[in-house]
């Protein structure tokens, strides 16, 4: 049946409604109300700098090479030990554990890359309503629908444990900064961070699907990713969206040489020390089988 066919009781795959999320909405909610009121008063220089290092720290080596590039594209390999070590930054980013992002990610590959999808994952909706769907609720399918897993990241200890601990990976790191810091760390280390970060995630996925350039065109599929100028180089790359759809596995996303890519620079540091092998790059290794140049591209 094809993306936007009918079955018998009148259901597209990938039909389904958007529901609140109690536990996934009060966890961002928690933290959004913890920076909105503390930033400003406990703001300080050192607070500051703090901030900035370690949501660096863990957007671009654990979220966006050890947790996307990695763990779910494979776009490289890397030791055990460093996998877990990059795998646990990500989720210090506070979106979820590694399991639940394989599969999210891939529902929402999965759906982009169908003739129909539905707006929760394409990103259609005015900005409110996609911040609030994608941080506050989960999808329902009218039809059932389990998302290609990893077999051996479900079968890994330590993922499993990251994935029933994942909000309390926090609480040590609470404990350590108001000790060192006490409370401008604790805000702007763990609730200004967390906040921004999951805030960012949502608004880069909300842009990369709507607005840049392109250079490729993923045939049949309903969701298209754009290149951003204005996100792309902030982002750790992830912003260089339309590059990603064409090649998912390649494990450097800026392509031209304006596309600034801090995940690949991290990478190819990897590389030059001996941690990172079997590297993919954009090319007929990484492409999607369905991305085809744009004539102007």
């Amino acid at each position: 049946m094809s993306g936007g066919a009918l079955d018998s009781q009148g259901v597209r795959p990938g039909d389904g409604q958007v529901r609140w999320d109690v536990g996934k909405s009060l966890w961002f909610t928690l933290m959004s109300l913890g920076a909105l009121v503390g930033a400003v008063p406990t703001f300080t220089p050192s607070a500051f700098v703090l901030f900035a290092v370690t949501t660096s720290l863990t957007l671009c080596a654990g979220h966006s090479v050890g947790i996307h590039r990695l763990l779910i594209h494979k776009a490289f390999r890397a030791p055990r030990w460093l996998e877990y070590a990059l795998v646990y930054l990500g989720v210090l980013v506070g979106l979820g554990g590694p399991r639940g992002l394989v599969r999210m990610h891939q529902t929402r590959d999965f759906h982009q890359n169908e003739p129909w999808c539905h707006d929760y994952f394409a990103h259609r909706q005015p900005a409110w309503r996609d911040y609030f769907w994608n941080l506050h609720c989960r999808f329902e399918f009218a039809q059932p629908f389990e998302p290609q897993g990893d077999a051996r990241v479900d079968a890994d200890a330590f993922h499993g444990f990251l994935e029933r601990t994942w909000r309390w990976q926090q609480l040590p790191w609470a404990l350590l900064l108001v000790a060192l810091g006490g409370l401008p760390w604790l805000v702007w280390g763990v609730f200004v961070r967390v906040t921004v970060s999951t805030f960012g995630h949502w608004f880069v996925g909300y842009v990369a699907h709507r607005s840049g350039y392109r250079g490729w065109h993923n045939a049949g599929a309903a969701v298209q990713g754009f290149n951003s100028l204005l996100l792309g180089a902030v982002s750790m790359g992830e912003g260089w969206h339309n590059n990603h759809h064409a090649f998912p596995r390649s494990a450097r996303l800026g392509i031209q040489w304006w596309e600034l890519d801090l995940g690949w620079g991290f990478i190819a540091l990897l590389r030059a020390v001996g941690l990172a092998t079997d590297i993919h790059l954009p090319g007929e290794r990484s492409r999607a089988h369905h991305a085809q140049p744009l004539p102007h591209g």
